[in-house]
């Protein structure tokens, strides 16, 4: 008796600055999944929103020297009927009777899109409204992990340690911008770093190093959002844990960033040949065991499933572990940490795919009783 493949849609691309990085991740899973097991259907975003069954693969995709793939507005265009259950996901034709319920084309989604529109809960309302499985967290745990400013609320209401912060709106910015700054000022010693607060892959991020240099700084990240945070520049080591489960979740091993640039950028996370990924971490195991357990009480106080990767500060002079933030869609290119972290404790790439697929059916039926 032969078994029917999982119908597994990949969604990449979408309409957020980290849409290039959304493209070399999906191509990753892709190149990684088992296809005796995995039939694909690629559904592509372009960058004004239009989703597409793309005539080109992520696997075919190329880019000018430098720079990374994107994706082509050509194809057949999918049209978004959410009001009807045979909508974007599930009016694409093939099997019936899957994982999604009867009269379903795909059993299972894998949103690999990277930011907003994507990481921040707003397709998984769409995933919830056509009763799919989808791998990776829900829409709550989604929206507050990709708000990094409500994350430390309710981090710091779970009593995780965190770095000093502020949150800055744009209309208190504009209104009054030498207040803002005697604020930082006041709260902070510079080096600080100002970002966006719902923004990933280190977009938009400066690290402001004396008090002249805020106002540029401010205007990089509004340009992405408009709420900012000033986080206390820390004299610290960056590691990072993946962790993946639902009602279990479990631990990787944890590893080190050491980036060429002065810090962990866009350019360090991408482009950067320089760039070192140490796993595991070269610190003392009572240091890896803290991150370890913080990276699964961070999860679970995000209510978290399926992946996420925690990333920490370790001030080695202070021996102090802080955490920074969690991300419910990791990047999966070829130089990610966090499939890298879970290769290195035993988990092969293709076998982590597979695993986060069997993780969104498992509770997809378990939502459903």
């Amino acid at each position: 008796m032969t078994t029917r493949k999982v119908r597994l849609a990949i969604l990449y691309g979408g309409r957020s600055a980290e849409h290039q990085v959304s493209v070399v991740s999906a191509r990753s899973v892709m190149e990684a999944l088992d296809p005796e097991r995995f039939e694909v259907v690629p559904i592509g975003i372009t960058r004004d929103g239009s989703w597409m069954l793309p005539d080109t693969s992520p696997l075919e995709l190329t880019a000018p020297e430098g720079a990374l793939p994107e994706v082509e507005a050509s194809g057949t265009a999918v049209a978004l009927r959410p009001e009807r259950r045979s909508s974007a996901l599930t009016a694409m034709g093939g099997p019936s009777g899957g994982v999604g319920g009867a009269g379903s084309a795909v059993d299972v989604v894998f949103p690999i899109l990277h930011g907003p529109y994507g990481e921040d809960g707003t397709v998984q309302g769409l995933f919830e409204l056509a009763d799919l499985p989808y791998v990776g967290s829900g829409v709550l745990a989604s929206a507050l992990a990709m708000d990094k400013a409500m994350a430390k609320v309710v981090f710091a209401q779970a009593g995780l340690p965190q770095a000093p912060y502020l949150v800055v709106h744009e209309r208190a910015w504009r209104a009054d911008p030498d207040r803002v700054a005697a604020d930082v000022a006041g709260r902070f010693t510079f080096p600080v770093f100002v970002k966006p607060s719902r923004l990933g892959s280190s977009i938009g991020i400066t690290k402001v190093k004396t008090a002249d240099d805020l106002a540029p700084a401010m205007e990089a990240a509004l340009a992405h959002d408009g709420k900012v945070l000033v986080e206390q520049a820390v004299p610290a080591r960056e590691l990072e844990c993946g962790v993946t489960g639902n009602d279990a979740p479990e631990a990787s091993l944890v590893g080190e960033v050491v980036p060429g640039n002065e810090f962990y950028d866009f350019e360090a996370k991408y482009q950067d040949e320089s760039l070192k990924l140490l796993i595991p971490a070269p610190v003392p195991d009572g240091v890896a065991a803290q991150v370890r357990h913080l990276a699964v009480r961070a999860f679970q106080a995000l209510g978290c499933e399926g992946l996420a990767r925690v990333d920490f500060f370790y001030e080695e002079a202070a021996d102090r572990v802080l955490l920074n933030e969690v991300n419910t869609i990791p990047g999966f290119t070829p130089k990610s940490m966090f499939p890298l972290l879970w290769k290195a404790s035993g988990l092969s790439y293709s076998d982590l795919v597979a695993r986060l697929v069997d993780l969104a059916v498992e509770r997809h039926a378990a939502k459903k009783g």
